[in-house]
């Protein structure tokens, strides 16, 4: 039996089950399996700033691919705990990733050694397995069954301990015979399968709300096939936005308080039946479940068994992957209409397309300093469907979500429940080592990209280029809205005199010095006229230079994005579309 150090298994093992990748920082207690990467020589390392950044960067990692599993390392004590945000982010979407931190000695866990925090504990509520491993004969083991979990029924987060001892302590291991641990899916039936298409068949009105289990299991395609052999429209969730394109004449719209637009809250409540699937009903599509459930029968077919009924009972449910059901779905359905058995729905299409046509928010502003707005009428024009769009939080992704265009699954990319601000940027980076030659679009307000610029000088080190379109108000615009039923303006302004740059006005922070000072190019631009040939610059500098590039935009200083308590109260701060002229970029054009 081949004899070799723990570490240099563990290193083994990650490249047999698929793992090319790595974020991280080394320190001491991690440094025996760093070593065993080094002798190993098949594993790119990015060197992160902060490890916090390190684990966003192995999430936007595995969300930017089918099968990806991000892998971010980190030395003991202070590296686990700032990964913890990274694992929060990542249970909380249901995205796999592999944190690996060094740890003190066996021997001295106890006596408060340096740095040795009890991680595993810690970690716990946050990951499907968290285990600090006190053997080394365990390590195989314990490695082989953090894939094996990440990769079955709901996906998620595993963190891995190694203490020192035992990194470098000798074990028995013959990689040449190992092999990766079983996936576990549950799987619809066919007669629950039948069940859902006899309730859907009897609605008049029925959509399909396609969620994000949709892009876990890369089951896009056959989202796609079964509306269109049902002749159903989709509303996506955030986190399943792009899994129909929004071209599609299919496509309904996204639901919701914020991330939502008219026509898709008014088509929802006009439905009378709704199919989840993948997806977990969150509060900011639902709204009030009063509003949301009444009037319509819902089937919910999601894969983890405890979602069926944790936000309201569904009439029925299913506990399945998205794409083993969709599979099914798709099966069903065409033998269904085969038979003649398919029903008539083209007037509700129809009455879909038309809210669409006729109930667009406004884009085109020429107002100066810049209304967000115009920014991602811009953006629409500046970037194909070929764009992966990341985002994180705060007006700047609310306003993201109802104004730009996504067409493929995994083109936006998107921290959902969690929402860490500084997620952007490391995340945006991690997408790029996933695609190299992808074209990555980040959009942060200035308080998201503020929390985690100094990833940038990743980008730039490493040579991972993206476009980072910086929306400026100063200010923390998403709590100065919610402030204002508070009746305040309280602890949420950014503006500053910079007295190393007046020409700023008071916007403070000197975003394209920072991402120079960093290693990066930046733009700054303050009219209207002025965007779309930065976008074009930008492209120019990231192809020849090969780093991020950040195009910062001056806006005004306070726009209130619409946004609401229900679905049927979401309030319109601005104009709405009256002309075609006024959303020119909208995939549908408006009827005037």
């Amino acid at each position: 039996m081949p004899r070799m150090t723990t570490a240099d298994a563990a290193v083994a093992i990650l490249r047999r089950e698929g793992v090319t990748n790595v974020f991280g920082l080394p320190g001491a207690a991690i440094n025996p399996f760093y070593a065993a990467m080094r002798r190993d020589g098949g594993i790119r390392h990015t060197l992160a700033r902060h490890v916090e950044g390190a684990s966003h960067m192995a999430e936007g990692y595995t969300r930017a691919g089918a099968g990806n599993i991000g892998v971010c390392v980190g030395t003991s004590g202070p590296a686990g705990t700032d990964m913890l945000t990274g694992l929060y982010s990542a249970a909380a979407d249901s995205i796999p990733i592999l944190c690996i931190t060094g740890q003190a000695p066996v021997a001295k866990l106890h006596k408060e050694d340096f740095q040795a925090v009890n991680i595993s504990a810690i970690a716990a509520p946050l990951t499907k397995m968290a285990m600090t491993v006190l053997e080394p004969a365990q390590v195989p083991g314990a490695f082989a069954q953090a894939f094996h979990l990440m990769r079955s029924g709901r996906p998620g987060p595993v963190l891995i301990d190694l203490p020192f001892d035992v990194q470098l302590a000798e074990t028995d291991f013959d990689i040449d015979t190992y092999e990766p641990l079983p996936v576990y899916k549950p799987s619809a039936t066919r007669a629950q399968i039948a069940k859902a298409l006899d309730m859907l068949a009897a609605a008049e009105r029925p959509l399909i709300v396609a969620g994000g289990g949709i892009i876990n299991a890369d089951a896009a395609d056959l989202l796609v096939e079964f509306a269109e052999l049902v002749d159903v429209p989709v509303v996506p969730t955030l986190m399943g936005w792009g899994a129909l394109p929004d071209d599609h004449r299919l496509m309904a719209g996204m639901a919701g308080l914020q991330t939502s637009h008219r026509y898709g809250n008014a088509t929802l409540l006009a439905s009378d039946f709704v199919l989840g699937i993948g997806n977990r009903w969150a509060n900011r599509h639902t709204g009030g479940l009063a509003t949301y459930t009444k009037g319509r029968t819902f089937v919910h077919v999601d894969i983890e068994p405890t979602q069926i009924g944790r936000v309201f009972a569904p009439d029925y449910g299913i506990v399945s992957d998205a794409g083993a059901a969709l599979r099914l779905f798709v099966e069903v359905a065409r033998a269904r209409k085969a038979a003649g058995g398919s029903t008539e729905r083209a007037a509700w299409v129809e009455q879909c397309r038309h809210r669409r046509a006729t109930m667009q928010r406004r884009t085109h502003y020429d107002n100066v300093p810049v209304k967000p707005h115009r920014v991602y009428e811009e953006m629409n024009r500046a970037f194909g469907p070929e764009t992966r769009y990341v985002s994180t939080i705060g007006l700047s992704q609310i306003a993201a979500a109802q104004f730009l265009h996504v067409y493929r699954p995994r083109h936006w990319i998107n921290a959902g429940q969690a929402g860490p601000l500084g997620w952007t940027v490391p995340a945006a980076l991690g997408v790029c080592v996933a695609d190299p030659d992808a074209t990555v679009v980040a959009v942060s307000g200035d308080y998201d990209f503020q929390f985690m610029i100094e990833e940038l000088a990743v980008g730039a080190q490493f040579n991972l280029p993206y476009i980072h379109v910086l929306v400026n108000n100063a200010y923390l615009g998403l709590i100065r809205q919610s402030q204002r039923g508070f009746d305040m303006d309280y602890c949420v302004q950014l503006s500053f005199d910079n007295v190393n740059a007046p020409e700023l006005g008071g916007y403070g922070v000197d975003h394209v010095k920072v991402a120079e000072g960093l290693g990066c190019k930046a733009l700054r631009v303050s009219t209207p006229d002025e965007i779309g040939p930065a976008f074009e610059a930008a492209r120019k500098l990231m192809a020849e230079y090969r780093v991020p590039v950040v195009v910062e935009i001056i806006l005004e200083r306070v726009t209130n994005i619409s946004m609401g308590t229900e679905l049927d109260n979401v309030v319109e701060f601005e104009d709405l579309a009256e002309r075609r002229e006024d959303a020119p970029t909208a995939v549908v054009a408006l009827l005037d």
